[in-house]
């Protein structure tokens, strides 16, 4: 267990690295910016874990984890409806009293730091979580 802590946290912090970087789509280059799948797959990588470069076939890996149980280094779904493809990841930094914090790639913001479930926006398109860190 304390392995798996260390692992999660050297995973996170590997992440942080690459907060300010445009959004760019299509993109696992960390010259030129991410886009949400392309991070949580180049992230993943450096630590040996081959995720695919695709959201929505990201989120078949791992195996799925109540919302309420995730840790540092798991992945957040999100679709735009209950039926809707998945359209984004998000990688999970912190779950504590305040929400849950993700690091992830979006238009607006490039690589960003954001409480999900004190976002208008996120709160309501969090489909699933899956870990894919075992």
């Amino acid at each position: 267990i304390a392995r798996e802590r260390q692992l999660r946290s050297e995973v996170t912090e590997y992440a942080r690295k690459y907060v300010g970087l445009p959004y760019v789509y299509a993109s696992r280059n960390p010259e030129r910016g991410f886009d949400c799948s392309g991070f949580t797959h180049f992230v993943m990588k450096n630590f040996g874990i081959e995720l695919s470069p695709s959201s929505s076939t990201q989120w078949l890996q791992g195996y799925s984890i109540p919302l309420s149980e995730v840790e540092p280094g798991d992945l957040v779904f999100f679709r735009h409806s209950s039926r809707g493809r998945v359209f984004h990841v998000a990688m999970v930094v912190s779950n504590d009293a305040d929400g849950i914090r993700v690091i992830h790639a979006t238009l607006s913001s490039g690589i960003a730091i954001d409480n999900i479930q004190q976002s208008s926006y996120w709160r309501r398109k969090i489909q699933t979580a899956r870990r894919v860190l075992a």
